[in-house]
């Protein structure tokens, strides 16, 4: 059980270096062992708007970005008005006294004025470093761990820069012990170290894990991140990295690279992705294993660029016309995606067929620490039924797979589970032709000389077999909490943590039972095994990040089981814990069927 749990918001206009302030936090509370959270909400410009960063720290588990704050950093006017409502008794709030005024704060606010020009001699670069000293000595934190992380940061622009900067970081740290009053909590070191990033640095680094050899992208956010971090380490990685002209260049070169034997893979948001879809479909007609990734965002068409939404689980469902076989997945967090990537590697390769992960804003931009010790790089690698020229023995060519002809290859052998002997080019007796029409047993395409209806209907329920035993491969989801509840929340991919968070907060605050079911794999989707669980439960309410309950009619659609009451949030924004809090003892009363909560500050 957590013993402090608290949260910082830093708000201001884009170009007043947000960022930075936030990432010496995130380490520096990692590095004493802490849980972690931060979330950007930022807007889609340069130079001006509003964005706002929450940090939240813990020694207990964080699921979410949580629904307080504790410490409030406007940098300008404007985020002063906007957040300074929402503080409440032991707050406090650190503002530059010569830039803002902070009008009328609740009782038990403290309001902590930071004479920043004279602190920092007038360097209008330092106001943030001095902010930043000032919150960590308020939490107990030794002014040497700061000390360590600009130098850490500044290391590349010397030490004279450095030591200017320490310098405005002990003004700031001092005149915090003499002026404002400690915390009620401390930021406590727990004697141990924790590794922090984002999310698309989770699934970067999990293509690694996985081995991937080719990678290529057109930057398109929120995807961006996984395209600089393996471009950043390509040449350490042994990775050859390829920015694109377009997003169709992008997904017939991942699937040119792996018809060579590479595990090649690649990323993008919704637009981009809908430009791949006809080639995902090449991929599973010619049956060659790659893994793309839709990083969602608010849609359609440019939509909200930065801002997080589930809205692309029907066009990933559809990408590409016609049947065939696909895996879609959607990891629940930051350690889940890198872990996620590896295992949909080995199944695309042994199922021979793509693979889809659908992310989202909220995990791909965020940020959470990992125990460094669950990072493992050395994963079980499977490469399924592949022939490389090694199989060549004494110059001799070795087909297990062959047909009537023991000297044929047939790439598309009509086998029982539908897994044909997959070659790649330069195997010595294993021509063969993939192309994008139907095609018989050895490659010959039946659209161009000849249509075949039997062989036509035998190919496509070739392919379809192979989906037959994924589900085998693929652990199930498990109902978290009591058995027996008054509400059973389900939500699939990014909400499963703040529905957890929710669902003790229900228990503990509200005397209300739930428990929670939720769904990481799409395609293939556990139908039983949901169903099994999901008929006992009094009542269903789906959580999900869209307008129309996407989630909510697949359910529906594979199971037959329709839920009782929807929470759907699409104003670009994240659920909140009391988001779903609030729309289940709102349903639970009757009255509503369907609760779309708002965001409470427009960012």
């Amino acid at each position: 059980m957590a013993t402090v749990d608290f949260s910082i918001g830093i708000g201001g206009e884009a170009g007043q270096g947000i960022a930075t302030p936030g990432d010496i936090l995130a380490r520096i509370f990692a590095r004493r062992g802490l849980n972690l959270n931060a979330y950007n909400a930022y807007q889609s410009i340069i130079r001006g708007g509003h964005t706002f960063l929450t940090i939240r720290a813990s020694d207990g588990p964080v699921r979410s970005m949580g629904d307080k704050l504790d410490v409030l950093i406007p940098l300008n006017q404007d985020a002063m008005n906007r957040h300074l409502r929402l503080m409440g008794t032991g707050t406090c709030v650190l503002f530059d006294v010569d830039k803002i005024k902070p009008g009328t704060a609740a009782e038990g606010v403290q309001l902590c004025p930071l004479p920043t020009k004279q602190l920092t001699t007038g360097n209008k670069l330092a106001g943030n470093t001095v902010a930043i000293a000032a919150t960590l000595q308020m939490l107990g934190v030794e002014f040497k761990a700061l000390e360590d992380a600009l130098t850490r940061i500044f290391k590349r622009k010397g030490d004279a820069v450095i030591t200017e900067n320490v310098g405005f970081a002990r003004a700031g740290y001092d005149y915090a012990t003499a002026n404002f009053k400690p915390f009620p909590f401390k930021a406590p070191d727990l004697g141990k170290g924790n590794a922090v990033l984002t999310g698309n640095m989770a699934l970067a680094m999990g293509g690694v894990a996985a081995g991937v050899k080719f990678y290529a992208a057109y930057p398109m956010s929120p995807s961006t991140g996984v395209l600089m971090y393996m471009a950043s380490h390509a040449q350490q990685l042994g990775i050859m990295v390829r920015q694109v002209e377009d997003e169709i260049g992008v997904m017939n070169m991942i699937i040119g690279a792996a018809q060579t034997g590479c595990r090649a893979m690649c990323a993008t948001s919704g637009g981009g992705f809908a430009l791949m879809t006809e080639a995902i479909g090449m991929a599973g007609m010619i049956e060659t294993p790659v893994v793309c990734i839709d990083v969602q965002r608010a849609g359609p068409a440019t939509g909200v660029p930065t801002k997080t939404e589930q809205g692309d689980l029907w066009q990933a469902l559809g990408a590409g016309q016609g049947d065939y076989p696909r895996l879609i997945v959607a990891p629940t967090d930051q350690l889940d995606a890198f872990r996620t990537i590896p295992e949909l590697f080995n199944l695309c390769d042994k199922f021979q067929c793509p693979g889809l992960v659908l992310s989202d804003l909220l995990i791909s931009e965020g940020t959470a620490s990992v125990d460094p010790k669950e990072l493992n790089f050395k994963t079980k690698i499977d490469r399924g039924e592949i022939i490389f020229p090694e199989a060549i023995v004494n110059g001799q060519a070795q087909n297990p797979f062959g047909g009537a002809n023991d000297n044929a290859y047939l790439r598309y052998k009509n086998t029982e589970s539908g897994i044909s002997p997959r070659a790649v080019p330069g195997v010595m007796g294993h021509i063969h032709v993939a192309a994008t029409d139907e095609h018989d047993e050895d490659g010959t395409l039946i659209s161009d000389e000849f249509t075949n209806p039997a062989k036509r209907r035998m190919m496509v329920e070739k392919r379809a077999r192979k989906m037959e035993a994924v589900l085998a491969d693929i652990v199930p989801p498990k109902l978290v909490g009591p058995e027996t509840a008054a509400v059973t929340l389900v939500g699939w991919g990014s909400t499963e943590g703040v529905i957890r968070e929710a669902v003790e907060k229900l228990a503990s605050e509200e005397g209300i039972v739930a428990n929670q079911l939720a769904i990481k794999w799409i395609v293939p989707f556990h139908a039983d095994e949901i169903s099994h669980l999901l008929v006992r439960s009094k009542k269903i309410i789906v959580v999900e990040n869209n307008h129309s309950g996407q989630f909510a009619r697949y359910l529906r659609s594979e199971t037959g089981i329709a839920a009782h009451g929807h929470i759907r949030k699409y104003d670009g924004e994240p659920f909140m814990p009391h988001h779903i809090i609030d729309a289940v003892k709102e349903q639970l009363a009757g009255k509503t069927e369907l609760s779309v909560p708002t965001h409470e500050i427009q960012v």
